[in-house]
């Protein structure tokens, strides 16, 4: 099962350069499944025992299999993950001539390590809006081909560079297109109009605008001496995406399992499609009992936030505390802070370990130092807008938040497994 959790995880990376891809490849593989589409602005009719989702700014995903027992006594078995990762989009207007080059000009997206993007194969993949024949519609493009690069200042010119420096966002990242004479005016919106012709086949009067990322075109690869690791890009927290969804497409039994992708974590999760927007909380009130059963099934049930976590790097050790390093293929860590960076509390990360120890999956425990900052997650966001018991998780990564990220090959096939026996699970605490 491992070889091929991991070339579908591959697969999967491939397909979803954007949120707006990744939430498409999710409906895909939804579909195949036998799950139907709901529409927020039409009346539902669901049945016990159905197969559903849903999906708000092409960029977040909802999918539920409804149990055939009610939530009111059984409660939810819910796992979030987050569709977006950091990156580099596309300004409104983008287009920078320079020195005889053309160039675009890019804003970061969340906390993005940004060193790593110099010297890569880049390419452009988004969502964009047009008019055709008077009517305003949306496609998903990808150029998949690189076209684009960041090329790094040569050590002769910048003899501090392996010192570190501060790389100003505005003046360096702007990526290389191609060589220009400076006769011609270039219109990126025009190419868009091509690439809507070429891959969709769409003839639009006019691009109205767009939301579009680079993104690096060397796929992902399992590698090491023994093909221990896993490397490339958005595995934060597509990983956690695509094992959700293999738990959710393999669980059997008659309790209601929910799948939740959403948006924007990288950026606060403050938006309509975020955890901290409405989604999640708007879709369960037309699901479930209203009243007091609403509140009784909410707190007969449990999330697992899945979102990856800091593994031990043998050249930084000291960067954790001694106790709480999780190494990669060590099995699924359990994140835990005192100050409610993460919602792990010790009933929920005590069932999370019992799940662990029942399916035989290794866990491990992560606390950040006691003198660093500690990140967040989903978890607490959800938590304190549902009112629903929460337990933070995560796979242990080296590289969060770069162009290519690094996990353990075997660790994904250990999330699965017990988000499997989470969604199977006949009784929550």
């Amino acid at each position: 099962m491992r070889d091929t959790l991991n070339l579908g995880l591959i697969d999967f990376l491939k397909a979803s350069p954007t949120p707006f891809h990744a939430t498409a490849s999710l409906v895909q593989r939804l579909e195949a499944a036998g799950y139907q589409r709901l529409d927020e602005r039409e009346r539902w009719s669901t049945t016990p025992g159905g197969r559903y989702y849903l999906t708000r700014n092409d960029s977040s995903l909802i999918a539920i299999r409804l149990g055939k027992e009610s939530p009111v006594t059984q409660g939810l078995r819910l796992v979030g993950a987050h569709t977006d990762s950091p990156c580099l989009r596309v300004k409104p207007q983008p287009e920078l001539q320079r020195q005889g080059f053309l160039q675009l000009g890019v804003e970061v997206y969340g906390g993005a390590l940004l060193a790593p993007w110099f010297d890569r194969d880049l390419s452009i993949a988004g969502r964009v809006t047009f008019r055709q024949d008077g009517r305003v519609a949306s496609q998903l493009v990808d150029f998949q081909v690189p076209i684009a690069i960041i090329p790094n200042l040569a050590i002769h010119l910048n003899r501090a560079a392996n010192e570190g420096w501060a790389i100003n966002a505005q003046n360096e990242l702007p990526p290389i297109l191609a060589q220009v004479d400076g006769s011609e005016r270039f219109d990126f919106r025009a190419l868009l109009t091509e690439q809507l012709a070429k891959e969709h086949g769409v003839n639009a009067d006019v691009v109205l605008d767009y939301e579009l990322s680079f993104y690096d075109t060397q796929p992902a690869a399992v590698i090491g001496l023994n093909g221990d690791f896993i490397a490339g890009a958005r595995l934060d927290n597509l990983l956690s995406c695509f094992a959700g969804l293999q738990a959710l497409l393999r669980a059997e039994g008659d309790e209601t399992c929910v799948l939740v992708c959403t948006d924007h974590e990288e950026v606060g999760s403050s938006s309509a499609c975020g955890a901290d927007g409405p989604l999640l909380e708007q879709t369960l009130q037309r699901l479930l009992p209203e009243g007091d059963d609403y509140v009784r099934a909410i707190q007969r049930s449990l999330l697992i936030s899945a979102d990856n976590a800091h593994g031990v790097h043998p050249n930084y050790a000291d960067k954790h505390d001694g106790n709480h390093g999780p190494k990669l293929n060590a099995g699924p860590v359990i994140k835990v802070n005192s100050n409610q960076r993460y919602a792990t509390n010790s009933e929920t990360g005590g069932f999370f370990r019992h799940l662990c120890l029942a399916e035989e999956v290794p866990v491990q425990s992560f606390v950040v130092r006691s003198d660093m900052g500690c990140g967040s997650t989903i978890g607490p966001i959800t938590a304190s807008r549902l009112g629903v018991r929460t337990v933070d998780i995560g796979v242990p990564t080296f590289a969060m938040h770069s162009i290519r990220e690094l996990a353990g090959s075997h660790d994904l096939a250990h999330l699965v497994k017990v988000l499997g026996a989470f969604y199977a699970a006949r009784a929550l605490p």
